[in-house]
């Protein structure tokens, strides 16, 4: 299958003590990640792609919340918050089938939930803008984590194992694609994360929104009541 054509060179120079805090915030995350997963990145993918689906929903949340208050409209960044935990919480659905995470591994992603959770609140509430930057550079570090397991795929020291049903059905990937057609997918997801969230916080900062990396075609998922209905 084909990806969509994605630059893995994107990235955001901080410009202000805001982006600074929040590129160095990442950069010690991404330290953490290298240290305790090293080359594990099925296993990393699980515990990231936990955390990775907070910033989404805490930000759908206070944004609905704001516009309450404000009696004001959201510009559409409610539902395309919530679609992006949407969309990491299937990244982790699908990894859990691959990793096969152990029972310390499973404590981790909830002590990581908990501490990135409550953190990612209070700093969104304090500046939404560094908030979404924060995101945007974790999305950075995503693609390149993602580059980097297809490397360790092509080169053969991680095996490409046939993809999960729950990626076949999600993506809509051809039957008999592989674990390599889902990271390309992912990371192509990674990449469309990262230019939304960078785009959101410069618009904060009265900035250009600037290129959107396309997002791959994926089943919306709809509640139930639609079907009850």
């Amino acid at each position: 299958m084909t990806s969509p054509a994605i630059d893995l060179t994107v990235h955001h120079k901080p410009a202000g003590a805001s982006d600074r805090v929040a590129y160095g915030f990442v950069k010690l995350l991404r330290f953490f990640a290298d240290t305790f997963f090293a080359k594990r990145y099925g296993h990393r993918a699980v515990v990231l792609e936990t955390v990775a689906a907070v910033p989404g929903m805490v930000g759908a949340t206070l944004n609905h919340l704001k516009c309450l208050r404000r009696m004001e409209d959201d510009r559409g960044w409610i539902k395309t918050l919530m679609d992006e935990a949407e969309n990491e919480r299937m990244h982790l659905m699908t990894f859990i089938q691959v990793a096969k995470p152990t029972m310390f591994e499973r404590f981790v992603v909830v002590a990581a939930q908990w501490v990135f959770y409550l953190f990612f609140f209070g700093l969104y509430l304090v500046s939404s803008r560094t908030a979404h930057r924060v995101v945007g550079y974790f999305e950075e570090e995503a693609v390149i984590s993602y580059t980097h397991y297809l490397a360790e795929i092509d080169e053969g020291r991680s095996e490409n194992v046939a993809a999960p049903r729950i990626a076949l059905d999600y993506w809509n990937l051809p039957a008999g694609a592989t674990l390599r057609d889902v990271v390309e997918v992912v990371r192509a997801d990674e990449a469309h994360h990262r230019d939304v969230n960078h785009g959101f916080a410069n618009e904060l900062r009265g900035l250009p929104h600037g290129q959107i990396a396309p997002c791959p075609p994926h089943v919306v998922l709809e509640p139930n009541w639609k079907t009850a209905a």
